[in-house]
């Protein structure tokens, strides 16, 4: 039985983010945190390839997934994938980890800040923070909550839904990401509205 996972909504969401990353992607090293499944990097890699990507995930499983990804592949400019966990005090305090660089000219992370305890999204600003230059840009893509604003019914659904299946779980509040990034040392660029209500954050550190 083949490592390889196969997640439909990441095979359908990662032309757009591409999308996203052909427009402001700086060149230089790429890490991405939280790759599931590995197919977006082994996508962003193969259309990228004046970029390094270093692949990450928590779960093992993930990770022999991305590996049996890249090694379908064959492609060059994607490193093998480290376990990471953004709650790691190493990770959150930017000392060095066993695969990845310590310096980078961006980090990736789709569809994980609602999908974990909050404190996995204070951990990535705070190991973010100490990984990029001055400017570097951190990027989320997933759903978020507009406070003010009339939010998509599918994703009021999907945040009950989540914290009903874990309580430390939901879709994060815009202005709860925004505050928790400046604390972190970010700022907030801009917000660009992607299919099926999901968005990508910019943000870079200053």
């Amino acid at each position: 039985m083949s490592d390889k996972l196969d997640f439909p909504a990441t095979g359908r969401n990662a032309e757009p983010i591409l999308n996203v990353l052909r427009q402001h992607l700086p060149g230089g090293d790429v890490l991405e945190v939280a790759s599931g499944s590995g197919q977006h990097v082994v996508h962003f890699a193969s259309h990228l390839p004046d970029n390094q990507f270093w692949p990450s995930d928590p779960d093992p499983a993930h990770v022999q997934s991305i590996a049996a990804w890249i090694a379908e592949t064959k492609l060059g400019n994607i490193h093998p994938p480290v376990l990471l966990d953004t709650t790691d005090p190493n990770w959150m305090a930017g000392k060095p980890l066993s695969g990845l660089p310590t310096q980078l000219a961006a980090i990736l992370c789709a569809n994980m800040i609602h999908i974990a305890p909050i404190e996995a999204a204070i951990g990535l600003f705070a190991g973010a923070a100490k990984r990029l230059p001055e400017n570097g840009l951190l990027l989320l893509y997933g759903p978020f909550l507009q406070t003010g604003q009339k939010d998509a019914p599918s994703n009021l659904d999907f945040d009950q839904d989540l914290k009903r299946r874990n309580p430390a779980w939901g879709v994060r509040p815009l202005p709860l990401v925004k505050n928790m990034a400046s604390n972190a040392g970010f700022e907030f660029d801009q917000l660009i509205k992607m299919p099926a209500n999901n968005f990508c954050v910019l943000l870079r550190r200053n």
